[in-house]
């Protein structure tokens, strides 16, 4: 399966512009059922605001929907979609929230505010890459330590346990495709004396990343 960017996790974000309020919130959603069931909560959460807009983008058919819940046509539903279409991210739902400030802002304002918003709040979640990871059982020698730490590294792999006892055992992910250039590394760095195991392997998201 081809790899792809998803929200790491849910997450908020406020904008302030001539005293109009926006509040921006993001979730995974990977079907259009979970998508309004946030989009709803929010509504149900914000009822008192003047305007909910709300997009989602769905990789499971590729379903692209937004709304301007009331705002001028194309300065709010389209802009923040654009955002994650931009990032290329996938299974996301995003709504902002906008407590009018009593100041209109002008198609340009709008665009920026409900954009930008958006993106804070992405910035705000990070993204994570669903991909085929496998999961190992490493060993280590304690001389051996820092640099198979480093190795690990080095290769994309991600440290989620370790364990020490008469010897060091790391338990890694580590994106699938490295994992017989990470063998020969561990064959290499330890003279042939220590070999990883593979434990599972699955399309799962990976750590947190920085968004775009």
């Amino acid at each position: 399966m081809d790899e792809y960017l998803i929200p790491f996790e849910e997450a908020e974000a406020e904008f302030v512009e001539k005293r109009s309020r926006f509040i921006g919130h993001i979730w995974r959603a990977d079907s259009e059922e979970a998508a309004r069931a946030c989009i709803e909560q929010t509504r149900k959460r914000h009822h008192d605001a003047r305007h909910n807009c709300w997009c989602y983008r769905i990789r499971s058919g590729k379903l692209l929907r937004y709304s301007d819940d009331g705002e001028p046509q194309g300065t709010a539903g389209q802009p923040m979609l654009n955002v994650f279409e931009r990032e290329d991210v996938w299974d996301v739902c995003c709504v902002v929230t906008r407590y009018f400030g009593g100041i209109l802002l002008g198609a340009g304002g709008l665009t920026r505010a409900y954009g930008g918003t958006a993106k804070l709040a992405l910035d705000a979640a990070g993204v994570s890459r669903m991909q085929l990871w496998s999961t190992l059982a490493v060993p280590c020698t304690y001389p051996l330590y820092e640099q198979m730490r480093r190795l690990i590294e080095g290769m994309g792999g991600v440290i989620q346990d370790t364990d020490f006892g008469a010897d060091i055992l790391f338990t890694v992910i580590l994106p699938s495709p490295g994992w017989a250039a990470f063998q020969e590394q561990v064959t290499e760095l330890s003279a042939g004396t220590l070999e990883p195991l593979l434990l599972e392997e699955g399309f799962r998201p990976g750590p947190r990343e920085a968004a775009r």
